[in-house]
């Protein structure tokens, strides 16, 4: 069936663990089983199963993580293909922060009014964009805010990250939204990443570390694989906050979320509406 089934969306959030993360999980538990082998015991054959369940820690660890083949795909193609992808940041502290991707937003370079890069324009701040895809395109939003982006393989194009589904330390992830502002109490589970700035403060991402990485490569921040969104359960609407880009890029469906999550920014009834009678 291809419809979001409306019973999973509704589950709390800290029980939304994605498949793929409960995987990773059971990696890190062989680890542990490695360290109770070693511990408990260091004959040769003990050894020998030691390092078999590294290798296939390592192995596993790595095999769900995206490289330049996947990233290097146009905006539009990779803007849809990462709805249901993880976005992963390892902090300093050597936390792991995860969440699905459930929106984002694609700008499609030199011939988008709304794109930062229209007309080819290469800056200090937006030189990220002409960086190889797969590339993070952090800015910043009235001095005080971020979002993130990723670059496709147009020149110029990024796609950027709107919202996420918030899966793994999410304790961390509030204490870093409310640092500067209220109390956790105050906000939502759907409130916590729903917005490009929101995700940048959940996941500790800022221009100063994060801007130009290359996320192919980074041992911080990085993106594994995860669902495939059916093309029937992507919702394609107008993207938000340009209209002083002009009305035809204003209204152009370069906007993508997974139809039926409550974790997305703002829905556009008008084109669930269209797609449900499609």
């Amino acid at each position: 069936m291809c419809n979001v089934e409306k019973s999973k969306c509704k589950r709390t959030l800290s029980s939304r663990l994605s498949k793929k993360a409960a995987d990773f999980k059971q990696g890190r538990n062989k680890i542990a089983k490695t360290n109770s082998i070693y511990y408990g015991d260091s004959t040769s054959d003990n050894k020998s199963e030691i390092n078999s369940i590294e290798n296939q820690v390592d192995e596993f660890t790595t095999s769900y993580r995206l490289g330049n083949s996947y990233f290097n795909q146009p905006c539009i193609s990779l803007g849809k293909s990462l709805l249901g992808k993880l976005l992963v940041r390892k902090l300093d502290t050597g936390e792991i922060l995860k969440g699905k991707i459930v929106e984002t937003e694609c700008y499609l370079g030199g011939i988008d009014k709304a794109s930062h890069s229209y007309q080819g324009k290469r800056t200090v701040r937006n030189e990220a964009m002409f960086y190889p895809p797969g590339t993070a395109y952090v800015y910043s939003v009235y001095g005080m805010y971020y979002c993130f982006n990723i670059s496709s393989l147009e020149e110029g194009s990024a796609v950027l990250i709107r919202a996420i589904e918030p899966l793994e330390n999410i304790s961390t992830m509030l204490a870093l939204r409310t640092m500067k502002g209220k109390g956790t109490s105050s906000i939502k589970d759907k409130d916590l990443c729903n917005g490009p700035s929101k995700i940048c403060q959940a996941f500790h991402i800022d221009k100063q570390s994060l801007n130009k990485v290359d996320m192919c490569e980074s041992e911080y921040f990085w993106v594994e694989d995860g669902e495939n969104i059916p093309h029937c359960d992507i919702v394609e609407c107008k993207r938000i906050g340009i209209e002083s880009a002009g009305q035809d890029w204003a209204n152009k469906p370069l906007r993508f979320y997974i139809k039926g999550c409550p974790w997305v920014s703002v829905r556009n009834k008008i084109a669930e509406k269209n797609y449900s009678s499609s």
